[in-house]
């Protein structure tokens, strides 16, 4: 399995005009950054392309040119005058510019058209090389099959002979090796070869990416623009040994940053995969500080294997520097299973709920008295607070409609620890799954897929897509950090949390200062040292409108002020519930204790999660340096957006650092 960000034809040390260091020969394979691709679609140059070296650069011109029909020169060549290095080169078609007159009696005759096909690359961070402008277009017709009669491919063609036993034939090694961040450990392969879903071999050369016409191209294309523009995108594509397009994975700054602040608990969205949508795609989902769904990354798969599941889900731990979720949330699947298992072995894998429910009228809506099963089986799920409740009201659905033998309830109800919530109260949510019949759950790119989406078109909406998230967030940090919050009771926990919270968590959290006044008769009903036992009545809504009233076991511990309800809201959602406020208020408790104030819902959270510094830090790391700037940037950002006068002083500091930059840069050419 190969793994790389950019990939090219053969590569060879191959010279018109330019001659290389050393001898020519041939550019080897390189596991973590090199790949094979057919000779049918060649990729172009393309503005943002890097190179380890000058040489890699000019053999991947030289090969495009050769599948074109044209040979290649370097026309110009610019050089620090100290130190006599290149930074800078123009390459240009062999017809480009025209002979100097000679005075011969028999001159040649003018081979040169003045063709303004030609790349620019320049050296970057002293040691890449990057495609910085790119014509394509001849001004005279460019034919393939001549190709090898130019010169800069004839000493192509050399270096292969060179670098070949005499006996053999001469062949080209498909290979280009690029400049790209650190590709994934090839090892670890603990895993099935074999589909656990469709008994396929994963290496059967069907399980790739099926892309039609364009859709190679503009993916290739977005990814080119991004690293250019968006110094912290991320990319890996992974190919087969026949250059098909298996898999592939990206994340931009944006979402690389935000893994930093909320990968706490994520959900993998497979979405388009288990509904056979014309785009594989994955998504890596977070929740940030105002409850909004943000990206971390995402994909598309070739294959619903345990095998590519892995590739995809090294390749998101790879970019987001092994930090690594403490809880995951996926569709129901055995090959998801399996992969989560091998690549996240700490994090608690759990099954979300509300892709199982929406499940039930496909799996069961054709049995007679469908209705009445599914208003049974919305009731064991959503409404048992105990576990021996749902036991008991599963087994009653089960045999009161004789479906002990539906092997797809049987899976659910073996599975049952892992996506019932009541098994659940004990790990941590964030609000990702929702723990009520009403809740409902959107996809990330809900609105901007659906089940005829081409690549081509995905990547075009993708930008406005998290465009508009982006924008969404920067309205809301914007309200919660200006506004004054609407208080509807005199609770001190409504006063105390509005300063706090950002506006949207502070909604969900008035709502259940709210719901105190539906709760009664809260009472205390045993003590056990300093832990003491209430119950808390409240009366809850249920079909018809009709009210049914419920008791709620509320825990408090007196020394530490510690409280736990047996709805678990907390964990599920991240604030405390209406239950467990009227036993600290019963108890004249009059803020809530900081434990249950989570930084990560407060309009300050990015603020305080800055990272000052660390003894263990890589100052080397590229991705260091954009993570650790862009935290610390927060503070300015937000201070700029007080007033118009902080604005004015930010935007103005901020113009006079891009100026000090450009005297840096100018300084070193």
């Amino acid at each position: 399995m190969e793994e790389v960000c950019l990939n090219s034809e053969p590569v060879f040390d191959e010279v018109d005009e330019y001659e290389g260091e050393g001898d020519c020969s041939v550019v080897g394979h390189d596991d973590e950054t090199g790949a094979k691709l057919s000779k049918k679609e060649p990729l172009p140059p393309t503005v943002g392309l890097e190179f380890d070296s000058f040489d890699e650069a000019y053999d991947f011109y030289n090969v495009f040119a050769k599948e074109q029909g044209f040979g290649i020169r370097v026309s110009n060549s610019w050089f620090r005058s100290k130190r006599k290095e290149r930074y800078r080169a123009k390459l240009s078609c062999s017809s480009a510019g025209f002979k100097k007159k000679s005075e011969a009696n028999n001159p040649r005759p003018e081979t040169r058209t003045g063709c303004p096909a030609m790349v620019v690359i320049k050296l970057v961070d002293s040691k890449r090389w990057r495609i910085v402008e790119v014509e394509l277009d001849h001004n005279h017709q460019v034919s393939p099959q001549i190709k090898r009669f130019y010169k800069s491919h004839k000493k192509m063609i050399l270096a292969a002979s060179m670098a070949q036993p005499p006996a053999e034939p001469v062949t080209e090694i498909h290979t280009i090796k690029m400049y790209r961040t650190a590709a994934l450990d090839a090892g670890s392969n603990g895993y099935s070869n074999v589909s656990e879903r469709e008994g396929i071999h994963p290496a059967d050369h069907s399980n790739h990416l099926e892309l039609k016409e364009g859709d190679a191209y503009a993916v290739y294309n977005y990814f080119c623009r991004m690293k250019l523009t968006n110094l912290n995108f991320f990319y890996l594509m992974d190919f087969d040994d026949d250059g098909s397009l298996k898999n592939v994975f990206w994340a931009d700054a944006r979402s690389r940053t935000a893994c930093g602040y909320f990968c706490d608990t994520i959900v993998i969205d497979t979405t388009c995969l288990a509904n056979k949508y014309e785009i594989p795609l994955i998504s890596f989902v977070g929740v940030n500080h105002h409850g909004q769904s943000v990206l971390l990354g995402c994909g598309f798969l070739g294959h619903e294997s345990v095998e590519y599941f892995v590739w995809i889900f090294r390749a998101w731990l790879k970019c987001m520097q092994g930090h690594a979720p403490q809880v995951i949330v996926t569709d129901q699947c055995k090959p998801l299973q399996i992969a989560v298992s091998e690549v996240f072995p700490k994090a608690h894998h759990c099954y979300c709920v509300w892709y199982i429910m929406h499940r039930v009228p496909e799996k069961l809506g054709g049995l007679k008295g469908f209705e009445a099963i599914k208003r049974q089986l919305n009731k064991a799920v959503y409404n048992s607070l105990r576990i021996v409740e749902f036991e008991t009201s599963w087994a009653e659905v089960i045999k009161q409609h004789g479906l002990g033998d539906n092997k797809w309830l049987q899976t659910l109800y073996e599975d049952r620890k892992q996506w019932v919530p009541v098994y659940l109260k004990d790990t941590f949510f964030a609000g990702t799954i929702p723990i009520q019949e009403n809740e409902s759950l959107n996809a990330f790119f809900d609105g901007y897929v659906h089940k005829h989406t081409s690549f081509k078109e995905f990547v075009d909406k993708y930008d406005l897509a998290l465009h508009r998230k982006h924008l969404k967030e920067a309205v809301a940090d914007m309200q919660s950090r200006n506004s004054c919050f609407e208080l509807k009771t005199r609770c001190n926990f409504e006063v105390q949390l509005s300063k706090v919270y950002t506006k949207e968590i502070f909604n969900k959290f008035q709502s259940e200062v709210e719901g105190m006044y539906s709760c009664f008769n809260t009472r205390q009903v045993s003590v056990n040292g300093p832990i003491i036992t209430y119950i808390v009545k409240e009366r809850v809504e249920t079909e018809g409108n009709e009210k049914e009233v419920r008791n709620y076991e509320v825990l408090f511990e007196t020394s530490q002020v510690d409280i736990r309800c047996i709805c678990s809201l907390f964990n599920y959602k991240g604030y405390l519930c209406r239950h467990a406020l009227n036993v600290l208020n019963y108890n004249g408790v009059e803020e809530i204790p900081s434990r249950y104030i989570l930084p990560r819902w407060c309009k300050d959270f990015k603020y305080r999660h800055v990272d000052r510094g660390s003894c263990d830090i890589d100052v080397y790391n590229p991705v260091y340096w954009h993570n650790h700037l862009h935290k610390c940037a927060i503070p300015v950002v937000e201070g700029g957006a007080q007033s118009q006068e902080h604005y004015k002083i930010a935007l103005h500091e901020l113009q006079e650092l891009l100026n000090r930059f450009n005297l840096v840069e100018d300084s070193l050419v």
